[in-house]
């Protein structure tokens, strides 16, 4: 029960009674018309009202009173409803995180989790205003110090990344800094007297690989707590000896009772302190090597002051000690009187935590094998990139709250003192594609993210989706990058943080949710599994066709079948070739000058996947009786191999195109602009030395192996020899590291789009088209036709090379990445980018999307 129950329940007093009036009064209620009349001191006539007719009646006024209060706030809301702009405005219908599978013990098992992706290791809850955890460590680099906390390329590790995370209560990262090596290790677990979520131990291990300088044996520690809601901490004494006393804090929430923090090492080791006040923690570890700086200034020590600001609801303690090093901290939830605190510490720290994290590293291989059955196919060092890969996924999800900011709609009538407007607040629990550089939530990502996170966890993959699809809007639109709160924030530039609501994302959702229909049909799910998947599938229905209807609305092209990607900036006078960020293929070269006239090939074929699945769905969970709209018609439509080919197949390449207004002769060059007398400014812009015309655009890529990838091609169709034979064209596509996102032979590949902006899609290697591109060749290399064993032979050798090539990068560089150069195999672009990178995995196990 609530704190707001409890106290309704103390509100209700005792009714007086009548002198003249029996118990019976107070059961047995009178029609409000039977009334006496009795004589009053003055002989008039009055109404005595008995004390249950008087019950009635106030009980009809409460009732009278309640429905005008609701029918005001009604009337209000409806009022203010009618005033929001339609793009801030909910999607109206049930969410899908209120069904009661995503209740109870599914909620409370995944409360505490690593899900501060941006910051080497992290802890917090799944809940807007959370209890925030965190580590830091300090480094040095050229000489000097300097604070790891938030993952960024320059700190300049060598490694950093979960080698094991099981997605709910177990991880395991290592980190090598240097010639350090930290480890870390988080475990939780839930106990009778725990709190709501449980508790939660932290293990930190650290080794030298043969430091000399004396300074340098020792490590300097900073484990924070930060309450978001603003609530001080208290700390747990003036002077911190841990040997005497491991209380390091302690404090109360409503959601999880009182909770104690404890330090427990048998090391010798040196505690310092520092509290502070502050609404937001993105710029803590700013705030800490300030201060760290200040006090070697003046005390020519490197420790922490041991200051406490009053109501501080940041602590940090500062842990040093001599190097090899290692420490348990310990979190106790429900720390009430007899709640048995001393044996629940005991029970995560020391030996105990050690058999504990052991068990749980084995369940984590036994479960790995399980599920991808890498054994008998890859060796140990393939198998061991793979482990990293799910680990990475899952550590790498995140939990967020905030409001995203979306621009202002062309031609709307919205006022707004800013130039955006505010999203709905809303939580966002999701995989991010790179911890550095994306820790955030990107739309078409997270469908390659649930290929691989359904196959370990269905719940918290049904989790993920269900959070994403409660995003939609009145419209049916989902803003494609979610930065949701302070933190996330902090890691954009401002550039980049407007959402604009006429543009899409690829709908990849359904890769997943196709996934689940078709293994429900073939029965790869339990019982109750099944019965999951269809409740889930139920209730985001409508939602879904709402997405869909949104797409099948807003990115239609002029020609029926047709679609073309919005927001491409058709007035650009310093993109080569203006990019398509809503297509998330970015640079890719599309026609060159942007018109309504385009038919964009990769997004019809995103589309024959949507309808595909949505009728799939309707017929799973609704069998004859499917309402709606009938989207077996919208997918035999743009199946149809005959239209597909009158609209995008140019006979004389064998490939698949884009249509759009369109030339070839279009180049950067330099223009110099006088600025004063004495300054010349040099810029790269675009000059177009031909007459554009409406034709197919001759870019061989990725785009033009989307109907290959849609498998609209029949298995006996001469067309089909012809994708073949492009995708095993070294001259084109082929490489020995995978396949190249652009045909050597475009006038674009490799081709600059501005003069700060290198080749993105233009020839890098991409996993998840190769990806996608495999799971075909895999398809058609089991179908009957003249191609299958060409088709087997390809897939072969391109799985054996992207394997080969992840594997190599990962034990030379620590690192999976973004992309791999075509020439070199090199990763380039972010790295730890265990994203869609890690589908790598999947193509290890041979789990592929099927139609």
């Amino acid at each position: 029960m609530t704190g707001g129950g409890r106290r309704s329940a103390r509100s209700r007093t005792k009714p007086s009674t009548d002198v003249n009036e029996d118990d019976d009064a107070f059961n047995k209620a009178k029609p409000i018309s039977k009334l006496r009349r009795v004589k009053t001191k003055d002989h008039g006539t009055a109404l005595r009202i008995r004390n249950a007719d008087l019950k009635i009646i106030l009980g009809f006024g409460i009732m009278a009173a309640l429905i005008i209060f609701f029918l005001v706030n009604h009337l209000i809301s409806t009022a203010e409803e009618a005033r929001r702009p339609r793009v801030v405005t909910p999607f109206p219908a049930p969410r899908i995180m209120d069904l009661p599978q995503f209740q109870g013990e599914h909620k409370e098992s995944l409360y505490w989790g690593t899900y501060r992706p941006h910051v080497y290791f992290g802890i917090r809850a799944r809940t807007p205003l959370s209890l925030v955890a965190g580590l830091m460590w300090l480094g040095v680099k050229d000489g000097r110090y300097f604070i790891r906390h938030i993952c960024q390329d320059s700190d300049d590790l060598n490694t950093y990344g979960w080698t094991s995370h099981n997605g709910r209560d177990f991880g395991h990262q290592v980190l090598v800094d240097q010639d350090m090596t930290l480890a870390t290790s988080f475990l939780k677990y839930k106990e009778d007297d725990s709190g709501y979520g449980g508790d939660w131990a932290v293990r930190i291990n650290v080794q030298n690989q043969g430091w000399n300088e004396e300074m340098q044996k020792n490590v300097h520690l900073f484990f924070y707590l930060a309450e978001e809601d603003g609530n001080a901490l208290s700390l747990g004494g003036d002077t911190l000896d841990i040997h005497e006393n491991s209380l390091l804090a302690s404090g109360s929430r409503t959601d999880i009772g009182e909770w104690q923090l404890h330090l427990k090492s048998k090391a010798d080791l040196e505690v310092h302190y520092f509290g502070l006040r502050t609404p937001h923690i993105h710029n803590l570890s700013d705030l800490v090597q300030e201060n760290l700086a200040s006090q070697l200034i003046r005390f020519n020590r490197l420790q922490l002051p041991d200051i406490y600001q009053s109501f501080s609801n940041i602590l940090v303690f500062q842990i040093s000690g001599r190097i090899p090093l290692e420490t348990d901290i310990v979190f106790v939830s429900g720390a009430g009187e007899n709640s048995r605190v001393e044996e629940r510490i005991r029970n995560l720290a020391g030996v105990s935590l050690t058999n504990q994290l052991n068990k749980k590293q084995r369940e984590f291989d036994v479960k790995f094998e399980s599920c991808f059955q890498l054994a008998d196919k890859l060796d140990s060092n393939s198998i061991h990139v793979g482990k990293a890969a799910i680990g990475n996924m899952l550590g790498g999800i995140g939990y967020f709250y905030g409001q995203s900011k979306i621009s202002i709609p062309k031609n709307s009538n919205v006022k707004s003192q800013d130039d955006f407007l505010l999203y709905w607040p809303a939580e966002l629990y999701t995989a991010v594609p790179s911890r550095p550089f994306f820790p955030r939530g990107f739309l078409w990502d997270e469908g390659f993210h649930q290929l691989l996170i359904w196959r370990w966890d269905l719940h918290i993959s049904l989790d993920i989706v269900g959070h994403w699809l409660d995003l939609i809007n009145i419209d049916g639109w989902i803003p494609r990058e979610q930065i949701l709160g302070a933190e996330a924030l902090s890691k954009v530039p401002a550039e980049f943080v407007l959402q604009h609501s006429s543009n899409g994302n690829p709908p990849t959702l359904f890769l997943v949710l196709r996934d689940l229909v078709n293994g429900i049909k073939k029965n790869k799910f339990t019982a109750s599994e099944s019965s999951e998947i269809i409740s889930f599938l139920q209730q985001a229905f409508v939602r879904l066709e709402a997405w869909f209807q949104w797409f099948n609305t807003t990115q239609l092209g002029k020609d029926v079948g047709s679609y073309y990607w919005h927001g491409r900036d058709n007035l650009t006078i310093r993109e080569l070739n203006p990019k398509t960020l809503s297509s998330g293929l970015d640079d890719y070269p599309r026609a060159s000058h942007p018109t309504e006239d385009e038919r964009h090939l990769d997004l019809r074929c995103w589309m024959l996947l949507a309808a595909d699945c949505m009728n799939s769905v309707a017929e799973l969970i609704w069998k004859e009786n499917k309402p709606g709209k009938d989207y077996a018609s919208t997918s035999n439509l743009l199946s149809d191999f005959d239209t597909l080919n009158q609209m995008h197949f140019d006979h004389a390449s064998g490939a698949y195109f884009d249509f759009g207004n369109h030339t070839e002769k279009v180049r950067l060059s330099w223009k110099e602009n006088m600025i004063g007398n004495n300054y010349v400014n040099r810029e790269l812009v675009r000059k177009v030395l031909e007459r554009p015309e409406l034709k197919l655009v001759p870019h061989v890529g990725y785009v033009s192996l989307f109907p290959f990838m849609a498998r609209i091609i029949p298995s006996e169709s001469w067309i089909l020899e012809k994708q073949l034979d492009l995708i095993s064209n070294r001259s084109i596509l082929w490489t020995n590291y995978g396949l190249r996102s652009l045909a050597k032979t475009s006038s674009m590949y490799m081709k600059r789009n501005t003069e700060h902006d290198a080749p993105y899609w233009r020839g890098p290697i991409w996993m998840n088209m190769n990806y996608m591109i495999l799971s075909s060749l895999r398809h058609y290399s089991l179908e009957n036709g003249l191609y299958r064993d060409k088709a087997k032979a390809i897939y072969e050798e391109l799985r054996d090379n992207l394997i080969r090539n992840v594997v190599q990068n990962y034990h030379q560089t620590g690192f999976l990445w973004e992309q791999y150069d075509q020439k070199h195999g090199k990763g380039k672009g972010a790295r730890v980018f265990t994203g869609w990178t890690s589908l790598v995995l999947l193509i290890m196990a041979e789990a592929y999307n099927e139609m």
